[in-house]
């Protein structure tokens, strides 16, 4: 019969036929032997909590726990649904010396163990751990956990009922990005809303929690950490915090995705596209949380949740990394504070505590694009000159040529400048090499506090000349320079506060220094070779 049925109907058909008038046997017997032993977690209900609970609770741990949290409304959808901050917070303590970290859910649309992640993490985070006491002390902790209430509550949907998704912000059509401003706000209250806790706060990191909608229990999405998979502009800028956010969940059991890493593949460019099977395949966009970065040097993440204590994890591993020492630095907190680097070298936010380091962070980073950065060169062992010009005035004095740099320098007022000249004699440099400026120069002060870091590669060198504008320093933490070894270096921070700082124009730091050990250059060839070439 089967032999028939091939002839007549083909081979697909005979198939088809099997399944239809076959008995199932021992085939699907086996196969629901083998099923039996798998859990159905798609059979339980699901724990999705609607909009009113979410409400509820906020107010509740209010009530609950008013020496540590607080929550208020931000802004409003179309429809009138709230879009809610809470901040959580040791009250005791003073908030001038804390980070803030803003933890979000932007796509609390459909997406809810973003949300929900953000509950669990609440609650760990007003617990009594030893770890949640200390992130409480130093830090400020905001949390968005619905972003899209609308979405949220009323159409599982990623998009607000305008059909403006908060987290692309459409790829950047939303934004007129010359101004970073929102091209029809009305049209987004959402995105306002965080744009305004953006703005109030200015936030050193901005975490957004992503995952699945729960319309089932099980539900899941692969695990990542940092990276955006459509947009692989979205990512913090060092990796270091990624890696100790993925330490944490698999300490607790959890695996995560890296992305563009685990699969092996470089990024997309513009001269790609015939390789673009090649190529990671997220794109490079504006997404909303880089309104943060553009306009406050906010660090910024995103994670795929899966399952919340996973999610809660992550958070953890963040929330640990703003409480300490990072590499290379002297203080706690997250790494925000380069504004601007050449070759190795430095321009740093700066400040007595998180407050005023925030202020600089926030001026210096609206106005690096217009410094000119300079650096003597070739660069050479024992010997570090840094120039930096802050002002149009201060511009016009740069030169290439050390000798006509040194004359311009005479006329800059409370500078020495035969002592950078001889500073520069001393050396085999040809010339200061200068990166050129993004945008133009301005004429107005800076306002701000400011340092300029040094690097240099030794354990424990010995300070012989080191100048701000041919004056010798001293050793200060606010008009002066600091030391410490970090990172595979000996830091050098020369601090200019801001009483300084808004009456220079050009700075110049030259640093002459004796290493602790001696370390040879080149390549000596063997003896018989030399005896040979004789």
């Amino acid at each position: 019969m089967e032999t028939n049925l091939a002839r007549t109907l083909g081979f697909g058909a005979l198939i088809l036929a099997c399944v239809v008038t076959c008995p199932a046997a021992g085939i699907n017997d086996d196969v629901a032997s083998r099923l039996s032993d798998v859990p159905r977690p798609w059979k339980e209900t699901p724990r999705r909590p609607s909009f009113a609970e979410i409400s509820a609770t906020l107010r509740f741990w209010s009530e609950k726990h008013p020496d540590k949290f607080t929550f208020e409304t931000r802004g409003k959808t179309k429809e009138g649904l709230p879009i809610f901050l809470a901040r959580i917070t040791d009250k005791a303590v003073r908030d001038d010396d804390k980070q803030v970290a803003l933890i979000t859910a932007t796509h609390s649309g459909a997406e809810r163990t973003g949300t929900t992640s953000i509950m669990h993490f609440a609650e760990w985070l007003l617990g009594n751990s030893a770890e949640a006491v200390e992130t409480r002390r130093k830090q400020i902790v905001l949390l968005m956990p619905v972003v899209n209430p609308w979405g949220y509550e009323t159409a599982e949907s990623n998009a607000n009922s305008q059909g403006i998704d908060p987290y692309s912000g459409q790829r950047g059509k939303a934004w007129d990005l010359a101004t970073l401003t929102l091209k029809e706000p009305a049209k987004s209250p959402e995105i306002v809303a965080l744009q305004s806790v953006f703005d109030e706060f200015k936030p050193d990191v901005q975490w957004d929690m992503h995952g699945v909608p729960l319309r089932w229990n099980g539900h899941q999405v692969v695990e990542s950490c940092g990276t955006a998979y459509s947009n692989y502009s979205l990512r913090p800028w060092d990796w270091r915090v990624t890696e100790a956010m993925i330490a944490e969940a698999r300490k607790a059991g959890y695996g995560i995705d890296r992305g563009e890493a685990d699969t092996q593949r470089l990024f997309f460019g513009p001269d790609m596209p015939p390789l673009a099977d090649r190529l990671w395949m997220g794109r490079p966009f504006f997404y909303t949380a880089m309104y943060g970065y553009a306009r406050y040097h906010t660090l910024l993440g995103t994670c795929e949740v899966g399952y919340e204590e996973s999610g809660v994890a992550r958070l953890r591993g963040l929330m640990r990394t703003g409480n300490r020492v990072w590499d290379g630095e002297k203080i706690a907190g997250y790494p925000v504070n380069v504004m601007k680097s050449l070759v190795g070298q430095w321009v740093m936010a700066s400040g007595h505590n998180a407050a005023e380091r925030r202020r600089s962070r926030v001026e210096l980073w609206q106005r690096q694009g217009t410094f000119t950065m300079g650096v003597l060169y070739p660069q050479t062992d024992c010997r570090i000159g840094v120039a930096l010009a802050l002002t149009a005035k201060g511009a016009k004095l740069l030169e290439g040529d050390p000798k006509k740099f040194v004359a311009n320098l005479a006329t800059l007022p409370n500078c020495n400048a035969a002592a950078i000249q001889a500073f520069l004699e001393a050396g085999p440099e040809t010339k200061i090499y200068f990166e050129p400026a993004d945008r133009a120069p301005e004429n107005r002060a800076l306002d701000a506090a400011l340092a300029i870091r040094l690097r240099i590669p030794y354990r424990n060198p010995k300070l012989c000349d080191l100048r701000l504008n041919g004056q010798l320093l001293p050793a200060s933490a606010s008009d002066g320079f600091q030391r410490w070894y970090g990172d595979g270096y000996t830091q050098v921070q020369i601090n200019i506060p801001l009483e300084k700082a808004r009456q220079s124009d050009l700075l110049v730091v030259t640093c002459a220094y004796a290493p602790d050990v001696r370390r040879e250059y080149g390549w000596r060839p063997p003896t018989k070779i030399k005896e040979y070439l004789k």
